[in-house]
Protein backbone atom coordinates (compact mmCIF):
# COMPACT_ATOMS: atom_id res chain seq x y z
CA UNK A 1 0.00 0.00 0.00
CA UNK A 2 1.29 3.08 -0.76
CA UNK A 3 -0.19 6.94 -1.25
CA UNK A 4 0.21 9.17 -4.74
CA UNK A 5 1.06 13.02 -3.41
CA UNK A 6 1.91 15.61 -4.78
CA UNK A 7 -0.44 15.69 -7.84
CA UNK A 8 -3.65 16.73 -9.07
CA UNK A 9 -6.47 14.58 -8.86
CA UNK A 10 -8.92 14.21 -11.37
CA UNK A 11 -11.38 11.89 -10.22
CA UNK A 12 -14.56 11.99 -12.19
CA UNK A 13 -16.59 13.92 -9.40
CA UNK A 14 -13.94 16.75 -8.31
CA UNK A 15 -10.87 18.54 -8.63
CA UNK A 16 -8.66 17.84 -5.61
CA UNK A 17 -5.14 19.70 -4.80
CA UNK A 18 -3.39 18.24 -1.75
CA UNK A 19 -5.01 14.97 -1.37
CA UNK A 20 -3.81 11.79 -1.83
CA UNK A 21 -4.82 8.52 -3.34
CA UNK A 22 -3.81 5.25 -1.90
CA UNK A 23 -3.08 2.25 -4.01
CA UNK A 24 -3.06 -1.25 -2.68
CA UNK A 25 -2.60 -4.19 -5.37
CA UNK A 26 -4.58 -3.33 -8.47
CA UNK A 27 -7.50 -1.20 -6.76
CA UNK A 28 -7.48 2.09 -5.31
CA UNK A 29 -8.42 2.26 -1.54
CA UNK A 30 -9.26 6.20 -0.48
CA UNK A 31 -8.83 9.38 -1.73
CA UNK A 32 -7.50 11.37 1.55
CA UNK A 33 -5.80 14.97 2.41
CA UNK A 34 -2.37 14.73 2.23
CA UNK A 35 -2.03 15.92 6.04
CA UNK A 36 -3.47 12.55 7.09
CA UNK A 37 -1.34 10.52 6.15
CA UNK A 38 0.97 8.86 8.94
CA UNK A 39 5.13 9.86 8.19
CA UNK A 40 5.71 6.51 7.47
CA UNK A 41 3.31 6.06 4.70
CA UNK A 42 4.80 5.10 1.53
CA UNK A 43 4.83 8.21 -0.84
CA UNK A 44 4.81 8.30 -4.57
CA UNK A 45 5.99 11.49 -5.21
CA UNK A 46 4.15 12.56 -8.47
CA UNK A 47 6.28 15.32 -9.49
CA UNK A 48 3.11 18.06 -9.66
CA UNK A 49 1.67 16.09 -12.94
CA UNK A 50 -2.22 15.86 -13.00
CA UNK A 51 -3.78 12.47 -12.08
CA UNK A 52 -6.95 11.47 -13.86
CA UNK A 53 -9.26 7.20 -14.66
CA UNK A 54 -6.81 5.81 -17.24
CA UNK A 55 -8.79 6.35 -20.43
CA UNK A 56 -11.15 3.93 -22.01
CA UNK A 57 -11.48 3.69 -25.63
CA UNK A 58 -14.68 2.37 -27.46
CA UNK A 59 -13.43 2.41 -30.75
CA UNK A 60 -10.44 1.24 -31.76
CA UNK A 61 -9.44 -0.48 -35.28
CA UNK A 62 -5.50 -0.79 -34.45
CA UNK A 63 -2.49 1.02 -33.21
CA UNK A 64 1.28 0.33 -32.65
CA UNK A 65 1.47 -0.60 -36.83
CA UNK A 66 -1.40 -3.45 -36.38
CA UNK A 67 -5.33 -3.52 -36.84
CA UNK A 68 -7.61 -6.51 -35.34
CA UNK A 69 -9.44 -7.11 -39.01
CA UNK A 70 -6.07 -7.83 -40.35
CA UNK A 71 -4.77 -9.83 -37.30
CA UNK A 72 -7.53 -11.53 -34.86
CA UNK A 73 -5.34 -12.77 -32.54
CA UNK A 74 -4.67 -12.56 -28.72
CA UNK A 75 -0.63 -11.22 -30.18
CA UNK A 76 -2.58 -8.04 -31.89
CA UNK A 77 -4.39 -7.26 -28.80
CA UNK A 78 -1.30 -7.30 -26.70
CA UNK A 79 0.18 -5.03 -28.93
CA UNK A 80 -3.15 -2.55 -28.83
CA UNK A 81 -2.80 -2.82 -25.19
CA UNK A 82 0.47 -2.02 -24.83
CA UNK A 83 0.80 0.73 -27.24
CA UNK A 84 -2.34 2.48 -25.72
CA UNK A 85 -0.71 2.59 -22.23
CA UNK A 86 2.04 4.73 -23.47
CA UNK A 87 -0.78 7.38 -23.98
CA UNK A 88 -2.77 7.06 -21.07
CA UNK A 89 -5.75 4.72 -22.22
CA UNK A 90 -5.99 1.71 -20.02
CA UNK A 91 -9.09 -0.06 -21.38
CA UNK A 92 -10.34 -0.18 -25.08
CA UNK A 93 -12.81 -2.32 -27.00
CA UNK A 94 -11.07 -3.43 -29.98
CA UNK A 95 -13.01 -2.82 -33.03
CA UNK A 96 -13.68 -5.34 -36.25
CA UNK A 97 -15.37 -3.81 -39.05
CA UNK A 98 -17.11 -5.05 -41.30
CA UNK A 99 -15.92 -8.13 -42.64
CA UNK A 100 -17.38 -11.84 -43.18
CA UNK A 101 -19.17 -14.14 -40.73
CA UNK A 102 -16.11 -16.15 -40.34
CA UNK A 103 -13.96 -13.20 -39.56
CA UNK A 104 -16.91 -12.20 -36.55
CA UNK A 105 -16.86 -15.73 -35.24
CA UNK A 106 -13.25 -16.06 -34.75
CA UNK A 107 -13.27 -12.63 -33.06
CA UNK A 108 -16.19 -13.55 -30.53
CA UNK A 109 -13.82 -16.65 -29.65
CA UNK A 110 -10.54 -14.68 -29.09
CA UNK A 111 -12.36 -11.93 -27.00
CA UNK A 112 -14.29 -14.36 -25.23
CA UNK A 113 -10.47 -16.89 -23.92
CA UNK A 114 -8.65 -12.98 -24.22
CA UNK A 115 -10.86 -11.76 -21.48
CA UNK A 116 -10.29 -14.66 -19.07
CA UNK A 117 -6.82 -13.12 -17.99
CA UNK A 118 -7.27 -9.69 -19.33
CA UNK A 119 -10.75 -8.76 -18.44
CA UNK A 120 -10.30 -5.15 -17.58
CA UNK A 121 -8.10 -4.27 -20.53
CA UNK A 122 -10.35 -5.50 -23.29
CA UNK A 123 -13.79 -4.52 -22.02
CA UNK A 124 -15.20 -6.67 -25.22
CA UNK A 125 -15.29 -6.34 -28.69
CA UNK A 126 -16.88 -3.99 -30.88
CA UNK A 127 -18.36 -5.17 -34.15
CA UNK A 128 -18.52 -2.27 -36.38
CA UNK A 129 -20.83 -3.90 -39.14
CA UNK A 130 -21.54 -5.41 -41.28
CA UNK A 131 -25.26 -4.47 -41.09
CA UNK A 132 -24.78 -1.19 -42.53
CA UNK A 133 -26.42 1.42 -45.11
CA UNK A 134 -24.08 0.81 -48.45
CA UNK A 135 -25.05 4.76 -48.96
CA UNK A 136 -22.86 5.37 -46.08
CA UNK A 137 -20.55 2.45 -45.77
CA UNK A 138 -17.08 5.04 -45.74
CA UNK A 139 -13.96 3.12 -45.88
CA UNK A 140 -15.88 -0.15 -45.05
CA UNK A 141 -15.81 -3.06 -47.71
CA UNK A 142 -18.52 -2.45 -49.72
CA UNK A 143 -18.30 -6.73 -50.70
CA UNK A 144 -19.24 -7.54 -46.99
CA UNK A 145 -21.80 -4.95 -46.41
CA UNK A 146 -25.26 -7.16 -45.70
CA UNK A 147 -28.53 -7.43 -44.12
CA UNK A 148 -28.37 -9.30 -41.20
CA UNK A 149 -29.00 -12.62 -41.32
CA UNK A 150 -30.92 -14.47 -37.78
CA UNK A 151 -28.02 -16.82 -37.19
CA UNK A 152 -25.52 -14.60 -36.73
CA UNK A 153 -27.28 -11.87 -34.90
CA UNK A 154 -28.30 -15.04 -32.71
CA UNK A 155 -24.56 -16.13 -32.23
CA UNK A 156 -23.91 -12.11 -31.11
CA UNK A 157 -26.75 -12.23 -28.89
CA UNK A 158 -25.81 -15.45 -27.16
CA UNK A 159 -22.60 -14.24 -26.86
CA UNK A 160 -23.53 -11.16 -24.87
CA UNK A 161 -21.83 -8.51 -23.10
CA UNK A 162 -19.19 -10.51 -21.91
CA UNK A 163 -17.93 -10.69 -25.19
CA UNK A 164 -19.89 -7.94 -27.20
CA UNK A 165 -19.97 -4.79 -25.70
CA UNK A 166 -21.12 -2.77 -28.85
CA UNK A 167 -23.14 -3.52 -32.38
CA UNK A 168 -22.55 -0.55 -34.66
CA UNK A 169 -25.48 -1.26 -37.08
CA UNK A 170 -27.85 1.24 -39.52
CA UNK A 171 -31.46 1.33 -37.82
CA UNK A 172 -32.94 1.58 -41.54
CA UNK A 173 -30.88 -1.62 -42.78
CA UNK A 174 -31.84 -3.92 -39.36
CA UNK A 175 -35.32 -5.26 -38.34
CA UNK A 176 -36.64 -4.04 -35.30
CA UNK A 177 -36.74 -7.37 -33.37
CA UNK A 178 -33.36 -7.74 -34.30
CA UNK A 179 -32.14 -4.43 -32.47
CA UNK A 180 -34.21 -5.96 -29.30
CA UNK A 181 -33.11 -9.23 -29.51
CA UNK A 182 -29.21 -7.46 -29.32
CA UNK A 183 -30.05 -4.96 -27.18
CA UNK A 184 -32.25 -7.87 -24.47
CA UNK A 185 -29.13 -9.39 -24.36
CA UNK A 186 -27.30 -6.72 -22.49
CA UNK A 187 -25.25 -5.27 -25.46
CA UNK A 188 -25.17 -1.76 -26.08
CA UNK A 189 -26.55 -1.17 -29.99
CA UNK A 190 -25.50 1.68 -31.66
CA UNK A 191 -26.72 3.64 -34.69
CA UNK A 192 -23.58 4.09 -37.47
CA UNK A 193 -23.23 4.04 -41.12
CA UNK A 194 -26.49 5.03 -41.67
CA UNK A 195 -28.51 7.10 -43.92
CA UNK A 196 -31.66 6.67 -41.48
CA UNK A 197 -34.31 9.67 -42.39
CA UNK A 198 -35.28 11.27 -38.19
CA UNK A 199 -38.29 9.27 -38.12
CA UNK A 200 -36.13 5.95 -38.77
CA UNK A 201 -33.72 6.81 -36.21
CA UNK A 202 -36.21 7.77 -33.60
CA UNK A 203 -37.68 4.29 -34.51
CA UNK A 204 -34.30 2.66 -34.03
CA UNK A 205 -33.83 4.05 -30.48
CA UNK A 206 -37.22 3.32 -29.58
CA UNK A 207 -36.31 -0.43 -30.51
CA UNK A 208 -33.26 -0.16 -28.51
CA UNK A 209 -30.52 1.54 -29.47
CA UNK A 210 -28.81 3.60 -27.14
CA UNK A 211 -26.18 5.22 -29.25
CA UNK A 212 -24.43 6.32 -32.21
CA UNK A 213 -20.78 5.64 -33.30
CA UNK A 214 -18.71 9.01 -34.68
CA UNK A 215 -21.38 11.43 -34.40
CA UNK A 216 -21.53 13.55 -37.79
CA UNK A 217 -19.68 11.09 -39.63
CA UNK A 218 -21.62 8.34 -41.54
CA UNK A 219 -24.58 9.41 -41.13
CA UNK A 220 -27.17 11.58 -42.53
CA UNK A 221 -27.05 15.08 -41.28
CA UNK A 222 -29.11 17.90 -39.55
CA UNK A 223 -31.08 19.69 -41.99
CA UNK A 224 -33.98 21.93 -41.39
CA UNK A 225 -36.27 20.15 -43.29
CA UNK A 226 -34.79 16.98 -42.62
CA UNK A 227 -33.04 15.99 -39.00
CA UNK A 228 -31.82 12.93 -40.09
CA UNK A 229 -29.47 10.89 -37.34
CA UNK A 230 -27.66 13.66 -35.75
CA UNK A 231 -31.03 15.92 -35.63
CA UNK A 232 -32.46 12.17 -33.81
CA UNK A 233 -29.47 11.84 -32.11
CA UNK A 234 -29.87 16.00 -30.28
CA UNK A 235 -33.81 14.99 -29.86
CA UNK A 236 -33.41 11.89 -27.16
CA UNK A 237 -32.69 12.17 -23.98
CA UNK A 238 -31.23 9.05 -23.18
CA UNK A 239 -28.73 8.51 -26.41
CA UNK A 240 -25.08 8.44 -26.27
CA UNK A 241 -22.65 9.50 -28.93
CA UNK A 242 -19.13 8.88 -29.99
CA UNK A 243 -17.25 11.52 -31.10
CA UNK A 244 -13.25 11.66 -33.09
CA UNK A 245 -11.94 15.13 -31.82
CA UNK A 246 -8.96 15.25 -34.27
CA UNK A 247 -9.85 18.52 -36.26
CA UNK A 248 -10.53 16.54 -39.30
CA UNK A 249 -13.47 14.03 -38.62
CA UNK A 250 -15.98 17.00 -37.51
CA UNK A 251 -15.30 20.76 -37.18
CA UNK A 252 -14.39 21.77 -33.42
CA UNK A 253 -17.72 24.18 -33.31
CA UNK A 254 -19.55 21.06 -34.20
CA UNK A 255 -18.07 19.00 -31.45
CA UNK A 256 -18.78 22.41 -28.93
CA UNK A 257 -22.85 22.71 -29.87
CA UNK A 258 -22.42 18.59 -29.20
CA UNK A 259 -21.33 18.88 -25.89
CA UNK A 260 -23.80 21.92 -25.29
CA UNK A 261 -26.85 19.34 -26.22
CA UNK A 262 -25.44 16.04 -25.01
CA UNK A 263 -23.18 16.70 -22.18
CA UNK A 264 -22.17 13.66 -19.94
CA UNK A 265 -23.77 11.59 -22.83
CA UNK A 266 -20.68 12.66 -25.29
CA UNK A 267 -17.60 10.26 -25.33
CA UNK A 268 -14.19 10.90 -26.86
CA UNK A 269 -13.37 8.08 -29.44
CA UNK A 270 -10.39 7.42 -31.30
CA UNK A 271 -11.32 5.34 -34.47
CA UNK A 272 -7.22 4.82 -34.33
CA UNK A 273 -5.58 2.50 -36.97
CA UNK A 274 -2.33 1.22 -37.12
CA UNK A 275 0.03 4.49 -37.48
CA UNK A 276 -0.40 5.32 -34.03
CA UNK A 277 2.59 4.82 -32.06
CA UNK A 278 4.58 4.23 -35.04
CA UNK A 279 6.11 5.61 -38.31
CA UNK A 280 3.78 4.14 -40.69
CA UNK A 281 2.68 6.28 -43.55
CA UNK A 282 0.31 3.93 -45.15
CA UNK A 283 -1.99 0.94 -44.43
CA UNK A 284 -5.19 -1.24 -45.57
CA UNK A 285 -8.27 -1.22 -44.35
CA UNK A 286 -11.41 -2.49 -45.97
CA UNK A 287 -9.42 -3.50 -48.78
CA UNK A 288 -7.87 -0.02 -49.21
CA UNK A 289 -4.88 1.49 -49.38
CA UNK A 290 -4.84 4.23 -46.86
CA UNK A 291 -2.27 7.27 -46.40
CA UNK A 292 -0.94 8.88 -43.23
CA UNK A 293 -0.60 12.45 -43.64
CA UNK A 294 -0.70 15.00 -41.61
CA UNK A 295 -2.61 14.18 -39.13
CA UNK A 296 -5.06 12.42 -41.51
CA UNK A 297 -5.72 9.14 -42.75
CA UNK A 298 -7.34 9.21 -46.47
CA UNK A 299 -7.72 6.74 -49.26
CA UNK A 300 -6.45 8.38 -52.86
CA UNK A 301 -10.21 9.03 -53.22
CA UNK A 302 -10.60 11.28 -50.14
CA UNK A 303 -12.32 8.75 -47.92
CA UNK A 304 -11.37 9.36 -44.23
CA UNK A 305 -10.15 6.01 -43.56
CA UNK A 306 -9.85 5.93 -39.62
CA UNK A 307 -7.36 8.55 -37.79
CA UNK A 308 -4.49 8.62 -35.81
CA UNK A 309 -5.92 9.78 -32.82
CA UNK A 310 -4.72 9.13 -29.15
CA UNK A 311 -7.69 9.66 -26.60
CA UNK A 312 -4.95 12.66 -24.91
CA UNK A 313 -5.15 14.12 -28.08
CA UNK A 314 -8.31 14.19 -27.89
CA UNK A 315 -8.94 15.78 -24.41
CA UNK A 316 -6.51 17.88 -25.61
CA UNK A 317 -8.29 19.09 -28.73
CA UNK A 318 -11.50 19.56 -26.47
CA UNK A 319 -9.80 22.03 -23.87
CA UNK A 320 -7.34 24.22 -26.35
CA UNK A 321 -9.97 23.77 -29.12
CA UNK A 322 -13.36 23.55 -28.49
CA UNK A 323 -13.67 25.20 -24.84
CA UNK A 324 -14.31 22.59 -22.62
CA UNK A 325 -13.03 22.43 -19.14
CA UNK A 326 -9.84 19.62 -18.60
CA UNK A 327 -12.51 18.24 -16.33
CA UNK A 328 -15.14 17.47 -18.65
CA UNK A 329 -12.62 16.46 -21.36
CA UNK A 330 -11.73 13.90 -19.06
CA UNK A 331 -14.96 12.37 -18.11
CA UNK A 332 -15.67 12.22 -21.83
CA UNK A 333 -12.71 9.74 -21.96
CA UNK A 334 -13.40 8.02 -18.62
CA UNK A 335 -16.21 7.74 -16.51
CA UNK A 336 -18.67 8.92 -19.98
CA UNK A 337 -17.56 5.42 -21.64
CA UNK A 338 -17.25 3.99 -18.82
CA UNK A 339 -21.21 4.70 -18.21
CA UNK A 340 -22.04 3.76 -21.27
CA UNK A 341 -21.02 0.41 -21.58
CA UNK A 342 -21.86 -0.74 -17.57
CA UNK A 343 -18.56 -0.84 -16.53
CA UNK A 344 -19.01 2.36 -14.53
CA UNK A 345 -18.82 0.07 -11.01
CA UNK A 346 -15.36 -0.36 -11.50
CA UNK A 347 -14.16 1.98 -13.78
CA UNK A 348 -14.00 5.53 -14.93
CA UNK A 349 -13.41 6.93 -11.36
CA UNK A 350 -11.14 7.76 -8.81
CA UNK A 351 -12.47 5.85 -6.04
CA UNK A 352 -12.26 3.64 -2.56
CA UNK A 353 -12.72 -0.35 -4.78
CA UNK A 354 -12.52 1.12 -8.29
CA UNK A 355 -9.31 -0.14 -10.53
CA UNK A 356 -5.99 1.41 -10.14
CA UNK A 357 -6.38 2.37 -13.83
CA UNK A 358 -4.55 5.73 -13.39
CA UNK A 359 -2.94 8.53 -16.36
CA UNK A 360 -0.45 11.13 -14.87
CA UNK A 361 -0.08 14.07 -17.42
CA UNK A 362 1.69 17.35 -17.51
CA UNK A 363 0.52 20.67 -18.36
CA UNK A 364 1.45 20.18 -21.90
CA UNK A 365 -0.74 16.86 -22.29
CA UNK A 366 2.20 14.54 -22.22
CA UNK A 367 1.61 11.41 -20.51
CA UNK A 368 4.30 11.11 -17.75
CA UNK A 369 3.27 7.77 -16.72
CA UNK A 370 0.34 5.28 -16.55
CA UNK A 371 -0.70 2.78 -13.70
CA UNK A 372 -2.24 -0.62 -15.14
CA UNK A 373 -4.55 -2.37 -12.79
CA UNK A 374 -1.25 -0.80 -9.67
CA UNK A 375 1.65 -1.97 -12.06
CA UNK A 376 3.39 1.72 -12.94
CA UNK A 377 4.42 2.18 -16.11
CA UNK A 378 7.07 5.48 -15.82
CA UNK A 379 7.81 7.31 -18.80
CA UNK A 380 9.65 10.26 -17.86
CA UNK A 381 12.68 10.31 -15.59
CA UNK A 382 11.98 12.08 -12.95
CA UNK A 383 8.87 9.55 -12.17
CA UNK A 384 11.04 6.90 -12.79
CA UNK A 385 13.21 7.72 -10.14
CA UNK A 386 10.82 8.71 -7.70
CA UNK A 387 8.98 4.95 -8.33
CA UNK A 388 12.65 3.81 -7.52
CA UNK A 389 12.51 4.26 -3.89
CA UNK A 390 9.04 2.78 -3.16
CA UNK A 391 9.87 -0.66 -1.57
Amino acid sequence: MYALTHCLLYTGNRELKNHALIVEGSKIVDVVPEERLGQDFQRLDCQGYAVAPGFIDLQLNGCGGVMFNDAIAPATLDVMHHTNLKSGTTSFLPTLITTSDEAMQTALEVVRRYRESHRDSVLGLHLEGPYLNPKRKGIHEGRYVRPPESEMVSAIAQAGPDVVKLVTLAPEQTPPEQIQQLAAAGILVSAGHTDATYEEAMAGFDAGIQMVTHLFNAMSPWQGRQPGVVGATFSRGNVYAGIIVDGHHVHFASVRLAQKILRDRLILVTDATPPVGTQMDSFIIGGQEVFYRDGKCVSAEGTLGGSALTLIEAVANCVRHVGISLGEALRMATLNPARAIGCDDRLGLLAPNYRANLVLFDANFAVKGVMDQGHLHAFSSDLADAAAVLV
